[in-house]
Order: C-alpha cells, then structure tokens, then sequence
C-alpha cells in the first residue's frame, strides 16, 4: 500500500519535504481490531510537533494522521456493531490501558500507557491502517469523508477545550488563534451557548475576516485587547506570546485553557513578561488540555450532527501531503486541511 511516512526529525525552516512516500505491507488486525480502507485524512498541526520532534514517535518510520475516515474492510474477533462495509474514523486516541484508575474513570487521556495514532501507532496517510474496535468511531450519514475528517480531532479537541473552560450561557469567551479547531469551537459555542459573546484574537487578518463571517463579536490581533475582560479563553496557537497576552484579558478568575500537544520554543523567552499582578492576580487559572477521551470524539460527532452544520475544509490530493503540512507551517489557514486519497 502507498503511505507517507516520518523517517527522522526534520527542521521546516530548511526542509519543505519531510514526509516520504513509500510502499508499506498492507496491515493485518489482531483480535479486537478493524482494518480501514482509507479515504481521507485531515491534516493536523500535532504532525509538525512529530516531524520537528517536539512529540517523536518512539520508533521510525512511522505513518501519521490522527483523523482519518474509510470504509471497514475487515474485522477480527471484535464484540461490537462494526461490520465490513461500515464507515469508521479513527481519531488521536489509538489505545489505553483500560484498567487503570484514570481509564476506570473516563479519563483515559491521562493513562500512562495512552498511544496516539500516528506517532505510537501508524495512522491515516496511507491507504489501509488497523486500530482496536474501542477506538473507532461510527460517522453519521450527515458529513461526507471529507467533512468527518475534522471532526476527529479538531472538533474533539474543541469540545474538550470547551468543558475545561466551564462554560455557561452568557460569559463571554476568547479564542486565540483561529484554524481547524478554533473555527469549530466558534460554531459550537454558537450553538450551545446562544447568549454568550466569542472574542477572536489572530495575527492573520484573513482569519479574522473569518471569524466574523462565523459570528464573532470582536476580532483582533494577538495583543490588541478586547471591550471586554473575558471569563475564559482557548488558546489554539504553537507558540508563547498568545498565552502572556491572553491572561491579561482575563476577568478576575477566569480561566486559561491550553489546546495544544506541544508549544514550538521559537519565542519561549516570552514567559518572561508574566508580571504576576498583571497576569496571574485574582485567582486566574491555566488548564491544559492532554489528549482526547474516545468520549470527546463521541460526543462531538454526535453534537457536530445535532447542529447539522459542517466545517470548513481544504481539499488536497493524498500526493500533496507535504503542501498541506508545510501551508500549516506557514499559517495558510482557512478551516481545516483534508488529504483525500
């Protein structure tokens, strides 16, 4: 089978062409695993983290995409309602202990044996990947391969973000950075949360535009500051500065909630600016986000139906995969990016 894969960590400043396609054995499905025929996969930021080695994968090579959508071609000794035929997706969550205290309570995300498809396990750039019954996920007739693909975890990660912000109907929220999960944030607070107010902050013009095409009251630049101090904020960016500049537009115990896998090191030196009366007074709090639940994607599929709405996304060839990683790297953005094999 045709799959792209991470062979060494490589630096994006210098290289444009850090995945490499070759020719891999088409897998086989142990007990309790699903074997996908694959027909898209959405492009995720985490895939730069791996190639620039701020997540590595234990081993090399190894085939990435954590939000991958096709068709069940096989099954083995599996207990559930997946049959051949079946459309499946597969998101970040590749696996968990299961009997651990924090699986046992649905936080399997924390599970010191958690493994993330696409860096401990292959993933979705190739045309065929396994992954075990538990950790795929029915995709409603509603969205097309192509639109389920951001779902998995753009909008999972989203929906996680959400609830670790506390969110309720009227406080108003900020997102910083505005991309594949951000935009799917937008939506879905717009539709649970009908009285409260989005706050957009982007370096990008364009995404601003973008934002309030979708229903944000306020866009502005990373250090503008809002109308408003805002009770809690998302931030959805790679890098330091969003977050020193987000706390100030903090209320008096608003919250700070941190998507992302890794943070690049590029403008790290900005931790140095917290000022602790400024940024962190009157009880303000960081939450970091740490994977995904195969309950978040559950939900949020579920929810992303219930809306009926679909997320944005940018189509590439499967033979464009390096493009649609390197657009990412250059903050080519608008939704999010989709390889379709």
């Amino acid at each position: 089978m045709k799959a792209w894969i991470i062979e060494r960590v490589s630096d994006l400043m210098t290289e444009n062409n850090p995945l490499k396609l070759v020719e891999l054995p088409k897998p086989e499905p142990n007990a309790g695993e699903l074997l996908i025929k694959i027909s898209t996969c959405g492009v995720c930021h985490t895939e730069i983290d791996e190639i620039e080695g701020r997540t590595p994968p234990p081993v090399y090579p190894v085939v990435p995409g954590h939000q991958a959508v096709g068709i069940v071609e096989q099954t083995k000794g599996i207990s559930g309602d997946f049959k051949v035929g079946d459309r499946a997706g597969v998101a970040w969550i590749f696996s968990a202990c299961g009997t651990c205290d924090y699986c046992l309570s649905g936080k399997e995300n924390l599970c010191e044996h958690f493994r993330a498809t696409g860096r401990d396990a292959n993933g979705g750039y190739a045309e065929y990947m396994v992954v075990p019954e538990k950790f795929a996920y029915p995709i409603p007739g509603f969205f097309t391969d192509a639109e389920a693909a951001p779902l998995l975890c753009a909008g999972a990660i989203g929906y996680r973000s959400v609830e670790l912000a506390e969110m309720s109907d009227g406080k108003r929220i900020g997102l910083t950075g505005f991309g594949a999960s951000a935009h799917l944030v937008l939506k879905m607070i717009k539709y649970r949360y009908p009285r409260s107010e989005i706050y957009v902050f982007a370096r990008s013009q364009k995404e601003r535009e973008f934002a309030m095409e979708l229903g944000a009251q306020w866009g502005g630049d990373t250090q503008d500051k809002p109308p408003y101090l805002l009770d809690c904020i998302i931030d959805t960016t790679p890098v330091w500065e969003p977050i020193v500049c987000a706390l100030e537009c903090l209320k008096p115990g608003g919250r700070l909630v941190i998507n992302a896998i890794r943070k690049e090191s590029i403008d790290k030196e900005q931790l140095l600016n917290i000022d602790y009366s400024r940024h962190l007074w009157m009880e303000k709090e960081i939450k970091s986000v740490a994977n995904v639940t195969s309950h978040d994607v559950r939900s949020f599929i579920q929810l992303a139906a219930n809306m009926q709405f679909k997320p944005e996304v940018e189509i590439y060839p499967f033979e464009n995969a390096n493009l649609a990683i390197m657009e990412i790297k250059q903050r080519k953005i608008k939704g999010a990016k989709v390889l379709v094999l």
